[in-house]
């Protein structure tokens, strides 16, 4: 049994969407109701995503984003740096937006234990901030993306259209100079937009491993930015478009 999940797991990968009827060519010496009962048990442990049909590797499932899972251990002290410094930019007494996102959620755990109005729909952004005594959380609602364990969808976006904000911290799964901003999500790209829109101030937090990549749905160019939160890596044409953009860069 551990031998076939492995080779499902390995066939998904390869052709990134697969049929219920594929696997069943591919698996002949099992029944329908194995194979079906083999893809549950895998999408449990996070190693494919089930779909009405079949079956779909996690990168084409969720593009560049991945597990949240995995991603918060990836790249730990780029991301307490970024944390730290963007910290530093959080003023007392006024309201933000924390976006969902491993680093995001190292910057929720790095904020002052100061009185603030924090909104977000990230899951872990609000296991973090309870810790605090007197920041006040506030989730809008919305549907779970288990993958980024994030809400999102038209709920959330309602409710954040109602709201105004003295800062927003956004992240982004990839950056390209041809393509800009990005993430595998498109309802996780128009939230991202629906809170700029709201906000004073816009801030990104952004780490060197996410340039040169593009995501599949497009969220924003730097340029709707006014500060840029580095891990202090980032290459001189990169900083250079965001000195054009009169973007400041931290």
């Amino acid at each position: 049994m551990k031998e076939r999940r492995r080779a499902i797991v390995e066939l998904v990968n390869k052709m990134s969407s697969v049929s219920i009827a594929q696997l069943k060519e591919a698996f002949p010496e099992v029944s329908e109701m194995t194979i079906r009962n083999d893809i549950k048990a895998l999408d449990r442990e996070h190693k494919l995503v089930r779909v009405y049909g079949g079956v779909r590797s996690l990168e084409f499932a969720v593009g560049a984003d991945g597990l949240f899972d995995v991603r918060r251990n990836q790249n730990v002290d780029a991301k307490a740096t970024i944390a730290a410094k963007a910290a530093k930019l959080v003023r007392p007494n006024t309201t933000i937006y924390l976006d969902s996102g491993s680093t995001l959620a190292k910057f929720a755990a790095a904020l002052p234990d100061e009185h603030l109005m924090v909104f977000t729909c990230g899951i872990y952004n609000v296991m973090e901030l309870g810790h605090f005594d007197t920041v006040d959380v506030i989730v809008p609602g919305g549907t779970l993306n288990r993958c980024n364990m994030c809400l999102h969808g038209s709920r959330a976006i309602r409710e954040i259209r109602k709201l105004r904000f003295d800062q927003v911290f956004i992240g982004a799964a990839s950056y390209s100079k041809t393509a800009g901003l990005s993430c595998g999500s498109d309802e996780e790209a128009e939230l991202k937009r629906a809170c700029l829109e709201q906000a004073e101030q816009k801030v990104l937090l952004l780490d060197s491993t996410k340039l040169g990549k593009i995501s599949t749905f497009a969220i924003c160019d730097i340029d709707q930015f006014d500060v840029i939160v580095t891990d202090g890596n980032m290459p001189a044409d990169f900083l250079e478009r965001c000195s054009a953009a009169d973007v400041d860069v931290l």
